[in-house]
């Protein structure tokens, strides 16, 4: 995929959203996490792995027929960050509770924020597509949930 279709898709989700978050485009997550994006509050930027994006598509659909669609969908997950009213509170709440099952609870919290406003940027048509990625995406926070238990 070109650039140039990466780019419109992610210039097309932003006006939608009406975000003034700025988008920075890379190829790798320079961690050792499999991120395909990344918000920074500090900053108010989204950062998209596009490498890792194609990578995680092909974990879980075993192509890249899909891929525009997965990419709008994290990147559209990413604006949920960028735009969780919450998300000031509850880094705070975090950074204050030593209990680990709470920070935990908190970091779902989070993700299940950006899920639920990603929702409204992603047509109806793609929901059962996005679901699936929802669903392999907080699949380790309840796990760390249910270990914490």
């Amino acid at each position: 995929m070109k650039n140039l279709q990466i780019e419109n898709i992610v210039e097309r989700i932003l006006v939608q959203s009406g975000s003034s978050v700025q988008v920075v485009l890379e190829d790798f997550f320079p961690g050792d996490r499999f991120a395909g994006g990344k918000y920074s509050f500090g900053t108010h930027t989204i950062t998209l792995y596009i490498e890792e994006i194609k990578e995680q598509c092909l974990q879980l659909f075993s192509s890249l027929d899909h891929f525009e669609d997965y990419l709008a969908v994290v990147f559209a997950h990413e604006i949920g960050h960028a735009e969780d009213r919450e998300l000031s509170e509850l880094i705070q709440q975090m950074d204050v509770t030593s209990h680990d099952f709470t920070r935990k609870g908190i970091a779902l919290k989070i993700e299940e924020n950006a899920w639920d406003y990603a929702r409204k940027l992603i047509p109806q048509k793609l929901h059962s597509f996005m679901d699936t990625i929802i669903h392999y995406s907080l699949q380790p926070y309840h796990e760390a949930l249910e270990v914490s238990a």
